[in-house]
């Protein structure tokens, strides 16, 4: 089983990626988002899986997160990483070392926290970088990827079958989802080499200016 990962810089692309893979047949049990929130993107954002007049992630209906409000009251990351009516519906706030504030639902984000904590016991590449060569992506791409949504970006990631690998592609493709290699080019342009996670998370102002080079 391969894994297809693509860089959004724009959150909506990546929302309208997810819910276009579970059109098609992906079960979201295979699918995980991981998105900057620096810019609060997440609070009363409106999504087709939300419950009607309620912010992200609202299926009870309450006015409030589920999956965020279930975190706060210290429950396990498990409570954020999906839904039974799709995986949109699960997204919730989770700390990232080196990314700043993120909004993420499956299985990536559980690997990442995951990571996390076993590099701070081990020594291990931890956070978002490690659960991305855990998954099966080159040092070069998971340094990229992770700098992407340090930048203001949103990661799509699937666990595909092989003979299934161009169908899935075409379909972030085509929501302009960027590969590792087309964005970290353009990183290197700038003199940039590596994920940082010890680097101080971008502002909304950096983020900004960020996208515009790119739209």
């Amino acid at each position: 089983m391969a894994t297809i990962t693509r860089l959004f810089d724009s959150h909506s692309q990546a929302l309208d990626a997810v819910s276009d893979l579970e059109a098609a047949g992906v079960d979201h049990d295979r699918i995980s988002i991981v998105s900057n929130n620096t810019d609060n993107w997440h609070a009363g954002h409106s999504h087709p899986d939300r419950a009607a007049g309620g912010p992200l992630g609202d299926r009870n209906g309450d006015g409030e997160n589920d999956a965020a409000d279930g975190a706060g009251k210290g429950a396990t990351t498990g409570g954020v990483l999906g839904a039974a009516g799709g995986l949109l519906a699960g997204l919730g706030m989770l700390a990232i070392p080196g990314l700043g504030p993120v909004v993420a639902a499956g299985w990536l984000a559980s690997t990442a926290v995951g990571a996390a904590a076993g590099a701070a016991i081990g020594g291990a590449t931890g956070g978002l970088l490690g659960a991305l060569k855990e998954a099966g992506h080159s040092d070069e791409e998971a340094n990229v990827y992770a700098e992407g949504v340090r930048r203001g970006g949103t990661l799509v990631s699937i666990k595909a079958d092989d003979h299934d690998r161009d169908r899935l592609e075409g379909i972030l493709n085509g929501r302009r989802g960027f590969d590792a290699t087309t964005r970290g080019e353009a990183y290197r342009q700038t003199g940039w080499s590596a994920f940082d996670p010890n680097a101080d998370p971008y502002s909304s102002e950096q983020i900004e200016r960020e996208r515009a080079q790119y739209r």
